[in-house]
């Protein structure tokens, strides 16, 4: 996106230009919006500028000035930790009157992020968050998941896996609340479908040498290898897996998968990996339509499943500040968060949908397999779709995800 490391980590202070913002003397409101992400390391891809993009995008269509109120987006660089994704919160809720923060990708500080604008009462909408916890046991009223979690990544893959004959499971996991919730997800429907899982090596965040982990996989007995890692962690796995001829030796189930890793690792080794995504830009008209107008933005990005969370979770919060009042939303998360479960959702990248009452946006998922070189038309043209999750089948129940404001 041609922003230097010191731009971006000064980011948090910067707001859209033109349209997005109020000159200081007006009297209309104006809703800040805080992207809070990894702008420096291994996610960088995952959410950092594209999804600010994508926001700013959400922002110029809800055309704010028509509706009463201005719009503002700043961004900061959480670094993949939680005490400085927690300060960054911190300062903007108290020093820089941010009303809603987008948090990404990192479950450890999403979750961080979440308790904190519950005491401040401001919206914590995720789009990269991985661990059910996030809308699950540690839910707030101003909590809201829109894009995936580690049930709709697990799902559709293990039944998927298990029944094409993969029984025998053993996992590389990131050592945070993110890999281990997923490897604790997966497991589970692994087992359900009659698998068994052998081990799990827990990999340190940001590694650079999967040998070691990669040969106990090896060793295990298994015939799948379960990958409950992401980011560049993905990309470097999966390559030095090749080099060690696991690849051809057993299935593999890189569960988080985005279109971003299939560009940065090749279709050559990414080639019949299935994965679960909540968009693909080339779904339907509808998503062909949202890449269009967004591309422009994105400096030769096409939008993956998060970038495309940020949009859809800026247009509909927009929706529920218009529809309650800027000067109310401001005043409460809370009520914006309530007001945002109300209204129905319905957008270019995730067409109609809904946010239930833990705070998940209920949403339809889509079973994805990488395509062979010899399948692909072109750059950024990698999948195709072997099933449709309903929006219902898609979310964890409501009476298994031990929300507290879920009434029993």
């Amino acid at each position: 996106m041609n922003l230097s490391r010191r731009s971006l980590m000064l980011g948090s202070a910067a707001v859209a230009a033109g349209a997005f913002a109020r000159p200081a003397f007006s009297q209309t409101p104006t809703i800040k919006i805080g992207v809070l992400a990894d702008f420096s390391g291994l996610y960088t891809d995952l959410l950092g500028p594209p999804g600010v993009e994508c926001a700013k995008q959400a922002v110029e269509e809800f055309t704010a000035k028509e509706k009463g109120f201005g719009v503002e987006v700043v961004f900061g660089d959480h670094q993949n930790k939680a005490d400085v994704g927690s300060a960054i919160v911190r300062r903007w809720l108290d020093n820089e009157s941010v009303d809603m923060v987008i948090a990404g990708p990192n479950s450890s500080v999403g979750l961080a992020a979440s308790f904190i604008c519950k005491e401040r009462d401001k919206a914590c909408l995720g789009v990269a968050v991985t661990s059910t916890d996030f809308t699950g046991k540690q839910c707030t009223p101003v909590t809201v998941n829109w894009t995936y979690d580690g049930y709709m990544f697990s799902k559709g893959v293990a039944l998927e896996i298990v029944k094409g004959g993969g029984k025998k499971w053993f996992f590389l996991s990131t050592d945070n609340a993110f890999g281990l919730s997923l490897t604790e997800e997966t497991s589970r429907f692994v087992e359900q479908a009659g698998g068994k899982v052998l081990g799990n090596a827990k990999v340190p965040l940001n590694a650079s040498d999967f040998s070691s982990f990669l040969l106990a996989a090896q060793n295990s007995g298994a015939d799948t290898l379960g990958l409950s890692i992401g980011g560049s962690d993905l990309a470097t796995c999966l390559k030095q897996g090749g080099e060690f001829g696991i690849t051809n030796k057993m299935k593999v189930a890189a569960l988080v998968t985005f279109l971003n890793d299939i560009h940065s690792v090749g279709l050559n080794t990414m080639q019949g990996l299935l994965f679960s995504n909540s968009f693909y830009w080339d779904l339907n008209d509808r998503t062909r339509a949202f890449t269009k107008r967004v591309l422009p933005r994105m400096n030769g990005t096409y939008p993956g499943m998060t970038h495309a969370g940020c949009y859809g979770v800026t247009l509909h919060y927009l929706k529920a500040v218009a529809a309650l009042g800027a000067a109310a939303a401001k005043k409460s998360g809370a009520a914006t968060v309530a007001k945002m479960k109300e209204l129905p959702s319905d957008d270019d990248a995730f067409g109609p949908g809904s946010i239930r009452a833990d705070g998940r946006a209920v949403l339809p998922a889509y079973l994805l397999q990488v395509k062979k070189p010899t399948e692909s038309k072109g750059p950024w043209d990698y999948c195709k779709v072997v099933s449709t999750t309903s929006a219902v089948e898609a979310t964890k129940p409501l009476n298994e995800v031990g929300c507290p404001l879920v009434k029993t």
